[in-house]
């Protein structure tokens, strides 16, 4: 039987990974990247940017790191080379259609009300339908033109930090526009090549906006550009985080604490049976201990409490919202110093000589701001589908996660999936899970429930990050739970979820990519 024409749109982490197990069940995928080279947000990072998880957990399963990469925290080029050897080694190159910017798509074949009825997804619960196909609007970047292709099923790996900045509103006339300076976000500083960068900052007055991982990256910079103290950086937050200097507080490997079956047995899981529940429940001092075990190594080594930066939420909430980064070394060295200065703000704004900071008359006077306030990576997806329903249906209710099931599959969007938009701790790790479960679903070994059972299904994963990640939940974080969905994962594919040799390596050892590999030995 002939094989379906797949599309697969991004040629990032997720998109290689997508393109290389399609391969193997015989598809012949074309991959649209907008880009000129593979690597997805490596491409163009902040100079100083590192792996912010160890290699052990960020890496394919079928591929180590090589022996030449030798740190645990691999810098940005020698994680863009390690995903580009990856794409070399299994031959996935000559699949990418490169410079080719993906800027609509639209399912023909469906009255747009028919989904509506469905009882199973795509109308028969398979991923091919008799009566659809996607139509792809691909622009050329070299030549402005555009090219139209017909596929039977679009894979959408683009990711959600990049190409969507997000830039706080705010109220007329107090917005950068009123900033005699020069405002600009994170992503634009990445863009800039290294030296462009460096001569931005230097002997300037800059604010950066934000506490996550772009933000102290640039911060860093700056200080290196403006040496000691002649001009200091500001970093502008809202909400201190339990960014981690290590990943062994007092000494013992943060894995064995989350990153275990034994870990996941201490909080209640999506459609776990009374048994579970009730031992969560019990469990729950615990719980509170080991959290508070790892939050006093993060105020110990950070001088947290010194500076007025302890989080007033848990550790595992940070780590349940995939928030949790790695600090950059020295960072609070540069805070004592008085090179960095770390300002705690709800809101501000801009006025001629700077910015207006919540609660205060006088100005913060700033030459450069920098904004690292993150993506719209929903708005980024959602605006692929040239479709007003697709896109309503994708953005959901505001109180409830991205609606996927799985994170990959949207039960009333047919013929489609979604990878990498939901987090993990590591996500190539659970990037890959999914394509290796998306590959079983096009090749006919996974069968999906009905739209109502998936719905089900979804209900109470949005159940789990809201009651875990708090405010954060539509990130669709799966961090503290990942081995609990991988098992869901290995059991739709009909593999056995237990990957260790023994009971007591399969309640107490982490859980990383090599326990699934190879596919021989996974059944």
């Amino acid at each position: 039987m002939e094989k379906k024409q797949i599309a697969i749109v991004g040629a990032g982490v997720s998109g290689l990974l997508a393109c290389k197990y399609l391969l193997l069940k015989g598809f012949h995928p074309i991959v649209f990247e907008a880009r000129s080279d593979i690597g997805g947000a490596w491409i163009k990072t902040v100079e100083t940017t590192m792996l912010q998880t160890p290699k052990q957990l960020y890496q394919f399963s079928d591929y180590p790191w090589p022996d030449s990469v030798t740190t645990d925290f691999p810098d940005h080029n020698q994680v863009l080379d390690y995903i580009q050897s990856y794409a070399s080694h299994f031959d996935l190159r000559k699949h990418i259609k490169f410079n080719r910017k993906v800027v609509g798509i639209e399912f023909e074949g469906l009255s747009g009300e028919d989904e509506k009825s469905w009882s199973f997804w795509n109308g028969n619960g398979q991923p091919f339908g008799s009566r659809g196909k996607w139509t792809v609007a691909v622009e050329d970047a070299k030549n402005h033109s555009t090219e139209v292709h017909q596929v039977d099923f679009v894979i959408l790996c683009v990711g959600r930090f990049s190409d969507v900045p997000n830039i706080p509103e705010f109220p007329p006339k107090k917005g950068p526009e009123a900033f005699h300076g020069k405002v600009i976000h994170s992503m634009d500083y990445s863009d800039m090549d290294y030296e462009a960068a460096a001569n931005l900052v230097k002997g300037k007055r800059v604010t950066v906006v934000g506490l996550q991982k772009s933000a102290l990256d640039i911060a860093m910079e700056c200080t290196t550009a403006n040496g000691r103290l002649e001009n200091p950086c500001t970093v502008l937050y809202r909400t201190e985080h339990w960014n981690i200097p290590d990943y062994f507080p007092w000494g013992f490997p943060l894995a064995y604490l989350y990153l275990n079956r034994f870990a996941e047995l201490l909080v209640h899981k999506p459609g776990e049976g009374f048994l579970l529940s009730l031992l969560a429940t019990m469990l729950s001092p615990l719980r509170w201990a080991i959290s508070k075990f790892v939050e006093a190594d993060i105020k110990k080594k950070h001088r947290l409490a010194k500076f007025g930066m302890v989080p007033k939420h848990s550790f595992l909430q940070e780590l349940s919202s995939c928030l949790t980064i790695t600090v950059p070394e020295k960072f609070y060295d540069k805070v004592e110093e008085g090179s960095i200065i770390l300002k705690k703000s709800q809101d501000f704004s801009f006025c001629e000589d700077g910015i207006v900071v919540d609660g205060q008359t006088t100005p913060l006077k700033t030459d450069l701001v920098i904004l690292a306030t993150g993506f719209k990576g929903d708005v980024k997806l959602k605006n692929i589908f040239l479709s007003q329903t697709f896109q309503d249906y994708l953005a959901g209710s505001p109180t409830e996660k991205l609606p996927l099931y799985r994170e990959i599959i949207h039960p009333q969007i047919p013929q489609l999936a979604i990878i990498g938009f939901s987090e993990s701790i590591s996500n190539l790790y659970t990037s890959e899970m999914r394509c290796r479960w998306l590959a079983e679903l096009l090749d006919g070994a996974v069968k999906l429930p009905s739209i109502k059972e998936m719905e089900e299904d979804m209900r109470k994963w949005d159940e789990y990050m809201k009651r875990y990640s708090g405010k954060y939940y539509r990130r669709s974080c799966i961090g503290a739970l990942h081995i609990w969905y991988n098992d869901q994962l290995c059991k739709d594919m009909g593999w056995n979820p237990k990957r260790k040799k023994g009971w007591f390596a399969e309640l107490f050892e982490p859980y990383g990519p090599v326990d699934y590999a190879p596919p021989s030995t996974s059944n």
